[in-house]
């Protein structure tokens, strides 16, 4: 048989295993019988004591890669805002129905790297990673229980959202549209402890009608449909606290009325729906 037509009889062969729609297998797992099949001219078929990999699975593999260096670049996102100093601040992803990939504890957001990642279950067990699971993670799996729609979750300490926390005092006041078109209102939770229980408990009957959640003493939490609105939500909510801010020096602060905070609303759920 000349080479070329061989050749040929060999990419043929592993093309027809990926292109099949069958579980994939490695192009050269089985190298021996790939080449017998090739020069005999029989078409390759899938036996099931192949060793394989399903086309699933090396979709899942390539969504942790990818997910692993979102964690990487918005953690450092995080840190050069000033949001995480010293090793404050986590940030987690749904990786699929079952676990939860998070930054790990007592690590700089600005060093973290991909394979720094923990992945963890539903109930917050360490499942692989070199490193420990972030105290904080219950808050994290609260939110992801009570909001199937939600992908990924940001904690913070952004310094003045932080401050109006400190002070008792949520970010509720419709001084801004832009505020009411992105977040509607920003909650305040009652001071639970970090790392424990009571945290997740403070925040979850603010859940369903709020994507952001200030957090008494401590700092503020969002979530959205991925990192990326998740993290713009958290720029928002420190914005904000800034416009409050602002507007209290200043003095004498013009809250929008009830009949544009409606209308706020209203282009607000359009908004939404454009951008799904």
């Amino acid at each position: 048989m000349k080479s070329q037509t061989l050749i040929f009889r060999l990419a043929l062969a592993g093309y027809s295993r990926i292109a099949a729609g069958i579980p994939l297998t490695k192009l050269l797992d089985t190298p021996q019988r790939l080449l017998r099949d090739a020069v005999s001219g029989r078409p390759w078929q899938f036996r099931p004591q192949d060793n394989v990999v399903r086309i699933d699975a090396a979709k899942l593999e390539l969504r942790e890669t990818e997910l692993r260096r979102e964690l990487a670049r918005f953690s450092k996102w995080t840190s050069r805002l000033g949001y995480a100093p010293g090793t404050a601040g986590n940030l987690s992803v749904r990786l699929d129905k079952e676990r939860i990939l998070a930054t790990p504890t007592g690590c700089s957001k600005y060093l973290l790297r991909p394979s720094d990642m923990v992945i963890t279950d539903l109930d917050g067990h360490l499942l692989s990673g070199t490193r420990n699971v972030t105290s904080e993670i219950g808050m994290h799996l609260t939110i992801y229980r009570n909001r199937p729609d939600v992908e990924a979750v940001v904690h913070a300490h952004p310094p003045i959202a932080t401050a109006f926390a400190s002070c008792g005092l949520a970010l509720d006041t419709p001084l801004c549209a832009e505020l009411v078109m992105a977040l509607g209102s920003i909650p305040l939770a009652p001071y639970a402890p970090p790392g424990t229980e009571e945290l997740g408990a403070s925040i979850e009957p603010l859940l369903p009608d709020h994507d952001a959640v200030l957090l008494a003493n401590h700092g503020a939490v969002t979530f959205g449909k991925d990192l990326q609105d998740a993290m713009m939500k958290m720029e928002t909510t420190e914005h904000f606290a800034q416009v409050c801010l602002a507007t209290c020096e200043i003095g004498s602060p013009r809250p929008l009325e009830n009949t544009a905070v409606d209308q706020l609303k209203q282009a607000r759920e359009k908004y939404l729906k454009n951008c799904q």
